[in-house]
């Protein structure tokens, strides 16, 4: 018969203790894999690595994925791994992405409870406790919370969104929050998920890796997808290090405006019944988007017709835009040099200075 071996057991999450000649195994706090997957941030990677090894959370495993970095970030890991044996890992690769290394962190991961932590952030001290210990109270496959960002190194701080409210969600109610956006934020990083909602993404071919922006939500979609229940606690121990070389802040790059409508229509053709509305509704705002944006872009006319073809033929799924949406969904469609003035006007003036 198969036996699970000592060490297999402590990590997940048995203690054994002596009594004469007698050895028990007792049951403590399961083990939690936080997955940290760095790319060229050696400035930032220790504060990273000591907020997560401050956890009041004990039981942990970090497992650190080095996607071909070129400064000192490998060296930096390995650093640490030495400090730490035994609860760290070091997996180096060869620059694939964020997705994908998050996925070969996933893979080697031997903890019951998973969670991220992008390498250029911060975690507060009990993050992970509070984490684990509404998941295991409400019985819910994943536990989640809010974040705030950091501009300037602590100049200015804004909060997603520190109300205190608790909320149980099923997993059509997950998925319709997590879509709509209105509460739920579509990073992984303020959640904690049990193991067994990858499964399905691990099989070969089954995650495309090659998405660069919201990879986060196209991941997150799948994963409460497969939750029978959530739980959020508005709290906001996550640390969102805004910085001007952030991938998703740096010049202008076909991707970061196609990678999102790429992603809403994945989810759009997946979704169920229960949710077809918001995703819809989410898929045309983030398509309006991204043709208000390649309008003037000399390289990417077929690509705006395309768009502009699609966003016509839903016409009868405007109704489910708010009022404003609809004014600029007409605004970006027919007369869209004078939105673009507008816009430009409002970004500058009002919306940057959120971030920066």
């Amino acid at each position: 018969m198969f036996r699970m071996t000592k060490r297999a057991l402590q990590q997940k999450g048995y203690q054994f203790m002596k009594t004469g000649n007698k050895v028990s195994k007792v049951t403590i706090e399961p083990l939690i894999s936080i997955v940290i997957p760095a790319y060229n941030i050696e400035s930032y990677l220790p504060r990273c690595l000591d907020s997560v090894m401050s956890q009041t959370y004990q039981n942990i495993e970090i497992i650190l994925v080095d996607d071909g970095s070129e400064d000192m970030s490998g060296q930096i890991a390995d650093d640490y791994n030495v400090r730490y044996p035994g609860q760290f890992q070091v997996i180096h690769l060869e620059n694939g992405g964020v997705a994908r290394a998050r996925l070969v962190g996933i893979a080697t991961a031997n903890g019951e409870w998973i969670g991220f932590v992008d390498g250029d952030d911060v975690i507060e001290p009990d993050m992970y406790e509070r984490l684990l210990e509404n998941a295991l109270r409400y019985g819910a496959d994943i536990s989640h919370c809010g974040y705030q960002t950091i501009v300037n190194e602590g100049e200015r701080v804004h909060f997603f969104y520190n109300t205190g409210r608790l909320v149980q969600q099923d997993r059509i109610t997950g998925l319709k929050d997590l879509l709509s956006g209105s509460f739920v934020e579509p990073g992984l990083c303020n959640k904690l998920f049990h193991k067994t909602l990858f499964h399905s993404l691990l099989q070969p071919g089954e995650y495309d890796t090659s998405v660069r922006i919201n990879e986060d939500l196209l991941m997150n979609y799948y994963l409460f997808k497969a939750a029978n229940s959530a739980v959020y606690e508005d709290f906001c121990p996550y640390h969102y290090l805004v910085r001007s070389t952030s991938v998703t802040r740096s010049e202008f790059k076909a991707y970061k405006v196609l990678d999102p409508v790429k992603v809403r229509k994945w989810i759009l053709e997946d979704a169920e019944p229960e949710i077809k509305d918001v995703a819809w509704e989410k898929f045309i705002i983030v398509s309006a988007w991204a043709y208000s944006v390649l309008f003037s872009q000399s390289d990417y006319k077929e690509k705006c017709k395309e768009i502009r073809h699609s966003l016509i033929e839903s016409r009868d799924k405007w109704r489910l835009l708010s009022r404003k949406e609809r004014l600029k969904l007409k605004g970006i469609l027919f007369v869209p040099m004078i939105y673009k003035c507008i816009y430009s006007f409002y970004e500058k003036t009002f919306q940057r200075k959120i971030y920066e």
